[in-house]
Formats: structure tokens, sequence, C-alpha cells
């Protein structure tokens, strides 16, 4: 069984909107939405792995970020543990330079059901805090 350590980054511009991208066809959780990140790589702190991850997969260079949730998830196939980063500061607009559609979307707006499971309890938290406010 696989056991993936992922780097994932919520960013969120100064309208209360977080850019999410789309996961390929042809990847595990194919088509569901998600926040740009990836794999940890050996010797890569979490905060490393967000940075190098988010300059690859969206174009930005992250100036800060501060740690949202940590969690873990179950699959079938893999067991998987996720940082998720907040990140309100950075370099660059954001776009799939991976050939991922990626666009903002209202915090609000945001729905457990369009990400992958391992998602829900953060999504769920970013919903709150926006009626809370």
């Amino acid at each position: 069984m696989k056991n993936l350590q992922i780097s994932v980054g919520i960013i969120r511009n100064s309208q209360g909107e977080i850019f999410i991208t789309q996961r390929a066809a042809d990847a595990h959780m194919a088509n569901k939405l998600e926040f740009p990140g990836g794999k940890i790589e050996t010797g890569e702190s979490a905060e490393q792995a967000l940075v190098r991850e988010l300059q690859e997969e969206v174009g930005i260079t992250v100036k800060s970020s501060r740690l949202f949730e940590q969690l873990q998830h179950q699959f079938p196939d893999r067991h998987i543990t996720l940082w998720f980063w907040l990140v309100e500061e950075w370099e660059g607009e954001p776009w799939g330079k991976e050939g991922q559609p990626g666009r903002w979307i209202a915090q609000r707006a945001l729905t457990a059901a369009d990400f992958p499971p391992a998602n829900a309890s953060v999504i769920a938290k970013l919903v709150q805090q926006v009626q809370a406010e």
C-alpha cells in the first residue's frame, strides 16, 4: 500500500476567492477539483514542498503561508497525510502551468462533493469561516 505525504496550498485572494484546479482525467480522483499541491520529496519539509509545488503547478512564488489543517485519509489502495497551507501572500498570478484548468471561486461557494473525500473537513472549515464573518 502506498503511503503518501502531500502539501497543498489554499491560495486565497483579498476578495475572499480561492484558486482551484481540476485533476486530470487519468489521475487518481479524476476530474475532481483540488487545491494545488503535490508530494513531499525526501529531505523536504511540508512547507518547502508547498513552495516548490505551487511554483511548478500554478507559477506563483509563495511569500508567506500558515498551516491551516493537517489530516490523514485512508483510500483502499493508499494512505495519505495532507498538509493544507493557507497562502494569502504570493508573487505572480496563478494559472494551470501543467495544462490543468484553474479558476477562482468564492470561498463560500466551495462544495465538498466537487473535491476528493479527503478534503471534506477542510472545505467545511473554510465555509464555516465565511459564515462566521
